[in-house]
């Protein structure tokens, strides 16, 4: 399985890097990036709780 992150939909709310910073990182464009492939629950919960659903689990 892959996470990514949308660059067209991220808006840079950074709470996918708040609630799993050792998945997600904000980039220096201010937009959020999959660093890890660790799929778990909290990848899970930060797909859910993207405001502008950029987060994909494949």
């Amino acid at each position: 399985m892959s996470i990514k992150v949308n660059q067209e939909i991220c808006i840079g709310c950074q709470t996918c890097a708040l609630m799993c910073p050792e998945i997600f990182e904000i980039q220096d464009n201010g937009k959020a990036h999959a660093i890890n492939q660790l799929v778990n629950e909290c990848a899970n919960n930060a797909k859910d709780n993207c405001p502008v659903n950029a987060i994909s689990i494949d």
